[in-house]
């Protein structure tokens, strides 16, 4: 059965004055839009330049938010001043993310036709996996009354193409990193030259003396051929006497590579290994990545 993306829409009209209100809802991803004096052609949600009307991102994924062909502002000398204001909120209420003003750096106005806003959020710190957000964003006219609104109820959820066996101990976060990009790596395609991290937070469970933690960090990477491409049996050697101090180590623990000149034969399956030397408990990861 073909998926479809159904829309209501609502929109009541007043004649004789400039009053206006529209409803819009996208009932596959819940996006919901309204607005007063303000009309906006199509609202809509991309990731990774496609359109998509899912609502569950994974930890570190960005994701848009565009308001196509928008209308209603007041005009002058051609020029359009929108404001926009976002902010993300959890089930609680708390708010976790706020911006004011997304356009305040056009002081001069707009003469974009159509007009297009677009918001983006990259849900990760504050924002956790395993969690329900709710994003608000507000969009206004600088020099008449006109707004318009859109609200998204989404779930973060973890990178499944990441294996973690944890022992005794919790986490909050796993994830991969890229250096060159400065960004989370969701889909797991990764480039020669890049620094790549394998990042866990909020890593607890590990025994304590006198506020230090005593743990082993291996890692080992091969290729689908069998090829060991990666082998360090203890990144950690050097504090096994001294200890890590438990709130860093707690806060993030990380391991990186960077492939460089080599022959190799995708995809490359990395393990990590995060032990206690001074209990049983211990965090295992394993996933696979395309090298381009």
């Amino acid at each position: 059965m073909k998926n479809a993306s159904f829309v209501v829409l609502l929109t009541i009209v007043l004649t004789g004055c400039k009053f206006s209100r529209s409803v819009e809802k996208d009932l596959l991803s819940g996006l919901t839009s309204s607005g007063k004096d303000l009309a906006c052609e199509e609202v809509y949600i991309e990731v990774n330049d496609e359109r998509t009307t899912r609502c569950k991102f994974i930890y570190g994924e960005r994701f848009f938010v565009l308001f196509d062909n928008i209308t209603g502002f007041t005009s002058e000398k051609g020029n359009v001043f929108p404001g926009m204001e976002i902010s993300v909120t959890d089930i609680t209420g708390d708010t976790l993310l706020a911006a004011d003003d997304l356009y305040e750096g056009y002081t001069e106005g707009m003469n974009f036709s159509p007009l297009r806003l677009s918001a983006d959020l990259m849900v990760a710190d504050p924002i956790r996996s395993e969690g329900e957000y709710k994003l608000a964003i507000f969009i206004w006219d600088k020099k008449g009354t006109g707004t318009f609104r859109s609200d998204l109820d989404f779930e973060v959820i973890p990178n499944d193409k990441i294996e973690a066996r944890p022992k005794g101990v919790t986490y909050s976060e796993i994830y991969l990193f890229s250096q060159g990009y400065n960004e989370v790596i969701t889909d797991n395609i990764v480039n020669f030259e890049d620094n790549i991290f394998i990042i866990a937070e909020g890593l607890k469970g590990f025994l304590e003396e006198n506020g230090k933690v005593f743990p082993g960090l291996q890692l080992r990477g091969t290729d689908s051929k069998g090829n060991v491409i990666l082998s360090y049996d203890d990144l950690f050697a050097e504090y096994t006497e001294p200890g890590i101090d438990a709130q860093d180590f707690s806060s993030r623990v990380s391991a990186n590579f960077r492939l460089t000149g080599m022959e190799f034969n995708n995809p490359l399956r990395c393990e990590l290994k995060i032990w206690d030397k001074r209990s049983n408990a211990s965090l295992a990861l394993t996933t696979e990545m395309i090298v381009k």
